[in-house]
């Protein structure tokens, strides 16, 4: 006799030929199952048409199925630097096949950022990941302490910091596209960093000094001109490099978007790339080969990033207390920048 009524997680669980606790572990997204218990059941419940009733979920688990991305930068960069939607396209991969809502944060004032700790400390989310957090944000750290689960992507700005986090290994992608600018022959070599009160800025600044040591190169302080991240930022640092230090003939940029603007202003200067000036970014963002010319830069797989924090940060969920954090190996594509 067909059964009648809405399905059950007995019902469920009885189709799939395995106990009720195991059901309702993978319709609760735990991954404490096999992946043969988990299809079956995730087949049975589709063929039954079996909707979970997240508000029982929620009394029963104690949590809400729902974890924030947080990027703690102002509206407009979040919309303009494709690193933020590549990391979110990855994270959101994962979460959407374990049927976690994903809730998006852009903090760019105090008043939001005060708004989402209360939001957080509510019990609204789960756990949290914090993108393009600056110097000593105390932001991951008042998380915590509210025992909310936080994962980092970038290495944290504090050495002392124990908040697991994922992360390019970004002094070997700079020292990557400095000895490519080497062996191009370059021989006065300028660099446009980030934000120095980013991790990621720093390491990339560190690998350009440390591969050019390795060359027994000097960098004199005029080879250095500082950036934000930002095209604008890019093509006023590449300006100011063109001034400082005008004999300069390769230059590494510490993104692809401050590489589209120092682009532009070598351009505006009458300076051929490649043939006056080899230029590699970083990142290898959809721009970079839309480029005019197209940029050699250091490949970080951000999807994979996102899809790696988002995994990271579920195993927190559920009770790993300190899973290791991630370091991924640059690639350097070459395209005809440099």
């Amino acid at each position: 006799m067909p059964a009648t009524g809405a399905p059950t997680l007995e019902s469920v669980a009885a189709r799939a030929g395995v106990s009720r606790a195991t059901a309702g572990r993978v319709l609760s997204g735990s991954t404490k199952v096999s992946p043969a218990a988990r299809e079956a059941v995730l087949q049975a419940a589709t063929e039954l048409h079996y909707v979970a009733n997240q508000a029982a979920r929620a009394l029963v688990t104690r949590r809400s199925g729902s974890v924030a991305l947080v990027v703690v930068e102002p509206v407009e960069r979040f919309f303009s630097d494709s690193y933020f939607p590549l990391i979110l396209n990855g994270a959101q991969s994962v979460l959407a096949e374990r049927e976690v809502q994903l809730v998006l944060a852009v903090l760019s004032t105090a008043r939001e950022r005060e708004r989402f700790e209360r939001y957080a400390r509510s019990g609204h989310v789960d756990g949290a990941i914090l993108v393009s957090v600056h110097g000593a944000d105390p932001l991951p750290q008042h998380l915590r302490d509210a025992g909310i689960p936080v994962v980092l992507s970038g290495r944290p700005y504090s050495q002392e910091s124990t908040v697991p986090f994922v992360s390019t290994d970004n002094a070997v992608g700079a020292r990557l596209a400095v000895r490519h600018l080497v062996e191009a022959g370059c021989h006065h070599i300028a660099t446009v960093t980030g934000p120095m009160d980013m991790s990621a800025a720093q390491d990339r600044l560190e690998g350009f000094r440390a591969e050019l040591r390795a060359h027994r190169r000097r960098v004199p302080a005029r080879a250095v001109a500082s950036g934000d991240f930002a095209v604008a930022g890019g093509r006023e640092a590449m300006r100011a490099l063109l001034e400082q230090y005008p004999e300069l003939d390769g230059v590494f940029v510490a993104n692809d978007q401050m590489a589209a603007g120092a682009l532009q202003a070598l351009a505006a200067a009458g300076r051929s790339v490649p043939a006056d000036v080899r230029v590699v970014g970083f990142d290898d963002a959809p721009l970079a080969a839309a480029a005019t010319p197209p940029l050699t830069t250091v490949c970080q797989p951000v999807v994979e990033m996102g899809r790696a924090l988002a995994t990271m940060l579920l195993r927190i969920v559920e009770g790993e207390e300190s899973p290791e954090s991630v370091i991924v190996q640059p690639e350097l594509i070459v395209r005809a920048s440099a």
